[in-house]
């Protein structure tokens, strides 16, 4: 097993959004603060800094994952996608961040990038979710905005959108 020492600094390689990334990084970097401090992508939130919260969601290889929870020396060679990747054009939104505009689940907005990468791993792998299994996967985010009613208004639309699109393109 090799040696790690304080302060060494570690080239990382792996895709974000889509992009090759190469970096340098310490061994005790996490992603959420690699994510944002050194590449810049600041639509992940870091809320409790324990994985509690769930406002640092981001998809690693498609699941979610908290970034406070993960260093960034274990993401080497996988594919890393945050809030900024969900637009599919610059001034265009997603069927599911327009679905949150339409309903206003935003509300104060800082948890929505890791509720919103949570939901879109679910309808990726589901995207016949029902109520119960949307209010399961958020129950992983702690908001405190008051409820979930207009995040699940949000998600329910989305699902029943893009059921529209998939008979439309049956």
């Amino acid at each position: 097993m090799p040696t790690l020492t304080a302060g060494e600094r570690h080239r990382i390689s792996f895709r974000l959004n889509g992009r090759p990334v190469e970096v340098m990084a310490e061994n005790r970097t996490l992603l959420s603060d690699l994510l944002r401090h050194e590449l810049g992508v600041t639509g992940t939130h870091v809320g409790c800094e324990h994985g509690v919260c769930g406002a640092c969601t981001v998809q690693i290889d498609g699941a979610p994952a908290r970034s406070c929870l993960v260093l960034a020396a274990q993401v080497e060679g996988l594919d890393i996608r945050t809030v900024e990747a969900l637009a599919p054009q610059p001034g265009r939104l997603s069927l599911l961040q327009e679905a949150f505009r339409e309903h206003h689940g935003l509300q104060c907005g800082f948890c929505t990038p890791g509720i919103l990468m949570t939901l879109d791993a679910l309808l990726a792998e589901r995207p016949e979710a029902g109520e119960d299994e949307i209010r399961e996967h958020l129950s992983g985010h702690l908001c405190r905005c008051t409820g979930y009613a207009t995040i699940v208004a949000a998600a329910i639309s989305a699902v029943e959108e893009l059921r529209k699109e998939q008979q439309d393109n049956a």
